[in-house]
Formats: structure tokens, sequence, C-alpha cells
């Protein structure tokens, strides 16, 4: 529910707060006061068109915030949350101004969004129904699905068989005209995935290989230089047995200070110690001068074999350029293509099973429809007549609400069928859509009686009417303030309103009061106890706020609302 609108500069309003209750909330005023200007910051509140024009005078701009009390870990809250937005202790707080220039801007839980999100969150909110709004219930989408909520059980369960057949017949027919349509992308892309493996397969790489052959040609084509490092590296450590007289080396000058130390190690343990040291490094340089020698005895320039490592290299270079960064990339991609091109080759046989499989589902998804568009039209007709019925003690005796089902043949996600609500104003009039069949009084009672009907099976936590009693009076009045206090029993109802007869029925009464210092008006809103509403109802009984008669009314007519209440 909304539980507090502020208004600042927007047409006569200078700066306003309604506190709304959960039930009927009712707004009057003297002609002028401002009264409509309620209605128009709640439109704008919920997206409503930006009209610069709206601002008022002398002001840079006009701003609305509302604060909405929403079900935390709802649809609403979770859509707040992915626009990054927060609640406030279980409300939501919307804001919207615009500016002088026209320029608009709004923000939800704290976070700029754009107007369209509002909008789109003004379903799950909000309906309303005035005198310029885009009505709600003139969408053709939304009279299907309230219609479809006002059913219940008779639609739903059709409609969930019938969805899920609808989803698997577009899934088929999506597939179908894929392979169908693009077969020879299909072929083309077989015979690619067919040629890359054919070329894989005859190149038969190994995993690692490229690395291992990039080592072994490095290896040989810097032979020389490595055999002439080993042997140096060798004859540094072990000598040159070729030698004509014997040069020192590391083996031979680790064996001197050895023998140095060993005379001696007797008298001392330290020196013992790196005596045994000096004999392990003798070893290990002897070993390291061992392994030196056959390393240079392996290597050998061998050019036959260095120009087949290399021609096997240009080869698997030439698979990674065109399959993949690596030689383990060619080979995952292999594997993806020989699986790819198996589906592709198997296309003939899907083809078939899918022709079939999607004929069965046509036949099935044409007798569901046709199951709905009967319970749609059974349920069209009680809805019709319940309208109508309401309409009746709207002041409207002769108009006639008809819910036309039409089946169009084009299967969508609900349905074959265009729900429309038409109205015949009078008898022999031809019945026409709701927007084309109504003045704005009318349209706003229609819309009353559809909304009370409704109640219940087309869920809105508020609904707000501007000047729903338009030309209507006496005992019709009576009864539109009566079926306003049932639609408030489910939802949260917000009114402007002209009719005492009306008024008496709210749970709270909103005064829209303005004062004139001569050069400019400014608008304010007071909540009114129950004295300031015998004396605001007795204003629109009689023009007089202390007339002994228009009280007396005034007091009868909140008698009367408390009873029925």
């Amino acid at each position: 529910m909304v539980d507090e609108v502020r208004i600042e500069g927007l047409g006569v309003i200078d700066e306003a707060v309604l506190d709304l209750s959960p039930g009927f909330n009712v707004v009057t005023g003297e002609t002028g006061a401002g009264k409509t200007m309620v209605v128009t910051s709640l439109g704008l509140l919920f997206g409503g068109r930006a009209d610069p024009q709206r601002v008022r005078p002398g002001a840079e701009r006009a701003t609305v915030e509302g604060r909405i009390v929403v079900e935390p870990g709802g649809r609403v809250a979770e859509r707040v949350e992915e626009a990054g937005g927060e609640l406030d202790d279980g409300a939501l707080i919307v804001t919207r101004s615009v500016s002088a220039e026209g320029r608009s801007r709004a923000f939800l839980g704290g976070r700029s969004v754009p107007v369209s999100l509002l909008i789109n969150l003004a379903d799950e909110l909000v309906a309303v129904h005035g005198q310029s709004d885009q009505q709600r219930l003139l969408q053709a989408g939304r009279q299907r699905g309230a219609l479809d909520r006002y059913a219940g059980e008779a639609v739903a369960g059709p409609l969930r068989a019938y969805t899920a057949t609808y989803d698997r017949h577009r899934k088929v027919t999506a597939l179908l005209e894929e392979l169908t349509t693009r077969a020879k992308e299909r072929r083309q892309e077989a015979d690619v995935l067919r040629f890359g493996l054919e070329e894989i397969e005859k190149a038969d790489p190994k995993p690692g290989e490229d690395e291992e052959l990039a080592a072994e040609e490095d290896r040989l084509g810097h032979a020389d230089a490595l055999r002439g490092a080993a042997d140096g590296a060798h004859e540094a450590l072990l000598g040159d047995p070729s030698a004509a007289f014997e040069a020192a080396n590391v083996v031979s000058l680790l064996g001197t200070a050895r023998n140095a130390l060993d005379a001696v190690r007797d008298h001392d343990p330290a020196l013992a110690a790196l005596a045994d040291r000096l004999a392990e490094a003798g070893y290990l340089v002897s070993d390291v001068a061992t392994e030196l020698a056959a390393y240079a005895e392996s290597i050998d320039a061998d050019p036959a074999r260095l120009a087949v490592v290399q021609e096997r290299r240009a080869e698997l270079t030439g698979l990674t350029r065109k399959y993949g960064q690596s030689l383990n990339e060619v080979l995952e991609w292999a594997r993806t293509a020989a699986a790819r091109l198996t589906e592709l080759e198997g296309d003939d046989d899907r083809i078939e099973g899918l022709r079939a499989e999607h004929a069965e589902l046509t036949e099935r998804l044409e007798r569901e429809a046709a199951e709905l568009t009967a319970v749609r039209t059974a349920a069209a007709e009680r809805f019709s007549a319940a309208v109508t019925e309401e309409l009746t003690a709207l002041a409207m005796p002769h108009a006639r609400v008809d819910v036309a089902v039409t089946p169009t043949g084009e299967y969508g996600p609900h349905g074959a069928d265009e729900v429309e609500v038409r109205l015949a104003p009078h008898p022999g009039a031809k019945p026409l859509p709701l927007h084309k069949g109504a003045s704005g009084g009318e349209l706003s009672r229609v819309m009353l009686a559809i909304e009370v009907v409704f109640a219940g099976a087309d869920p809105v936590p508020t609904f707000v009417f501007d000047e729903v009693d338009a030309g209507v009076g006496g005992k019709a009045a009576v009864e539109i303030g009566r079926r306003l206090a049932r639609l408030a029993r489910n939802a949260q109802v917000i009114v402007v309103t002209h009719l005492p007869q009306v008024a008496a029925f709210a749970d709270q009464h909103l005064l829209v009061e303005k004062s004139d210092d001569g050069t400019v008006t400014r608008s304010g809103v007071t909540a009114l106890d129950r004295e300031g509403r015998v004396r605001e109802l007795s204003r629109m009984l009689a023009g007089l706020e202390d007339s002994e008669l228009g009280r007396a009314h005034a007091e009868e007519l909140l008698e009367l609302a408390a009873q029925e209440r």
C-alpha cells in the first residue's frame, strides 16, 4: 500500500503531505484547490508522462516522493534489489522529479533508475483510473489475464497444460526450422569439420609433442657449442689425458688439499671434518666430470635428424594456426569437432523424428487451445453479467458490458484467444471497446464495476479513481460509495470525488485546501477528524460549512456509511 506521498511544486500545490490509510481514502476540496494534482502526483510516481506545464509557476521543479509498503522478499522487493535499490524498514521510497524545462528523473530505493522501471513496477503496485490516464484494464493482455484470474482454476488447469505444450511446440518448431532452412550451412559446416579432422588424423599429433620437438630442435641446432662446452668443463674438472704434461685441474687440486689435511687430521677433529668434506667434494666433481664426458659423447651434429624435426614442427605449426594456440588445444578441437560432426551427420534422422513430434504437438495445441477458448467464453459470460449488474446500480441502468473471446488462430503463450471488454452504453448500441464506447466519467464507473467484480481475482494493492462519480448524484452516488468501500476490503483505494455520498464511506478523509494571499495560491492537504469531516461534508452538501441542515445531513451520511461498512 501507499503509506505516504510528499508533493512539492506541482500545479497549485506548493507543498503537501498525504498520509494514507490501508482502506478507503477519499480526497475532496473546492474546485481549483488541486484535487486532481493528487492523482497526477500518483501517476508521476508510477511512471506517468512528465509534463513541465504541471510544474508550479516560479518553481524549478516538481517533486513527488512516495513511501510504499511492500512485501519483503516479494516480486517488487526482488526487482528493487536487482536495480540496486534498498527497502527502508520494509518500505520502498520512490521519487520522481520534473524540471520546468521538462527533464525527468526517477529514484527507486535510493538508486537512480529509468522511468520505464517505474512503469513496470506499477503493474504490481497500483491501478490508476483517471480521466486522462492510460487505463490498466484497457490493455488487451491485461483484459485476458484478468479474465483468466476471474475464472480461477477452470482456466488455470487447461492453461498450464496448454503452456507446457506450447513451449515444447515452439522449441521443436525452432529446431526443425534450423535443421531444414540451414541445411546448406550445416552441410558446409560438416565439410569443414570433416576436412579438419582428416588433416589432424593424418598428422597424428601426440600430447606435448610440440614442446618435445622444440627442445630437440634447439639441442640439434647447437650441437657443436653444447659438445664444446661439455669438453671444456670436463677438462677443467679432470684434465686432458692426451696432453703432453698434466695441467692443474679441479680434481687434482682437491686431492692435494685433502692430502694436506689428512697428514694432521688426528690432532684436531675439526680439521678432520673439513678433510672429509674435501673428500666428498672430490667424489662429486669426479662424478660430474664423468657425466660431462658421457654427455659430450652423446652430442652429435645430425643434419638429417634436424631436418626431420623441423619438418615435423612445421606440420604441427600448421595445425595450431588453424585449430588452436597449442597442440593440446588442437586435440581438444578435434574431440569437440568429432562430436559436432556426429550430430550434423544425424540430421536426417532427427528431422524425421522432429516432424512426427511436431505434428503430434500441433494437434494437441489445437485441442488444448479450443478447450481454453471454451472455458474463457463461459467465464466471459458470467463476468459480463456481473459487471452489467454493477453498472445498473452505478447510474448506468441501460449500459451493457460484453466480453468478447475471439479465437485468432495464432497460438501464443496464453492461447489463441483475443479478449476484449466492450461497452454498449444504451440499448441498441453496438458494443465498442471501452476507450471508444464510454465517456470519461462513464469509463471510470465501468472501471469501478470491473474492479469490484475482479476484486480478489486481479490483486493490485492500490486502486486510484479520479472523478469516478462524474455526472452522478443521489442514490447512484451512495451506490458508488458503497462499492468503493467494498473494493477497499481487499485493497487500498484512493478516490478524488466531489460527492459527499462517496466521501462518507471513506476510512480516511483528506481535504485539499487553498489559501489565497492575493497573488499566489498555495494548496495543502489535511487529514480530517470526525468534526472536520462533518464540516467538509456539510460544505459539499449545502455549500455552507456551518449550515445546521447540512451538518445534520452530513451526520446522517456518516452514520449510514458506518453501518454498511
